[in-house]
């Protein structure tokens, strides 16, 4: 029950306008994860940006399971399995960004598509963790029980042989 593993991982591009950037960006993602991305929409209003509530600003991908750890892997390498202790949070969770999409291996640039970066976020759990997202009997998890910072920083290095600065 204690060994930590890949819940999700959130693949997300944040354009900051609708229209013709949001569908290049649809199609990065498509491409980088093989997966149908959703679009993101904007939560606050900012006249001076030309954004209100509703209106899609984003695209991100959810990946679990395998397609989460071959993906993770191939992130690692573009960012040449380095990353900085403060990218982890106290529950275990790490997030770093791509600056751009053909650092990934076997992506090839595609002049129409232009230069795009990407946030890459992780969720490790264990088991057990469905008990605090089930509709029924919904609990918390244990404090024992949840990953902290420095077990998410062990497995990473010794699962994925990532080096933490």
């Amino acid at each position: 029950m204690k060994d930590i593993k890949v819940g999700k991982i959130t693949v997300n591009m944040g354009v900051g306008e609708s229209g013709e950037e949001l569908k290049k960006a649809i199609k990065i993602l498509k491409k980088i994860t093989g997966k149908k991305p959703i679009q993101t929409l904007c939560k606050v209003k900012a006249p001076t940006l030309n954004i209100r509530p509703g209106l899609p600003i984003g695209a991100k991908v959810t990946l679990r399971g395998t397609d989460a750890v071959e993906f993770l892997k191939q992130a690692f390498l573009a960012k040449e399995n380095m990353l900085a202790g403060k990218n982890f949070d106290r529950n275990g969770n790490f997030g770093f960004g791509i600056k751009e999409y053909i650092d990934l291996p076997n992506i090839k640039y595609e002049p129409e598509l232009g230069i795009k970066g990407f946030d890459v976020l992780v969720s490790l759990e264990r088991a057990g963790y469905r008990i605090k997202k089930r509709k029924i009997g919904k609990k918390k998890v244990g404090r024992k029980h949840c990953v902290s910072r420095e077990e998410a920083i062990e497995f990473i290095t010794e699962k994925f042989g990532v080096e933490i600065a």
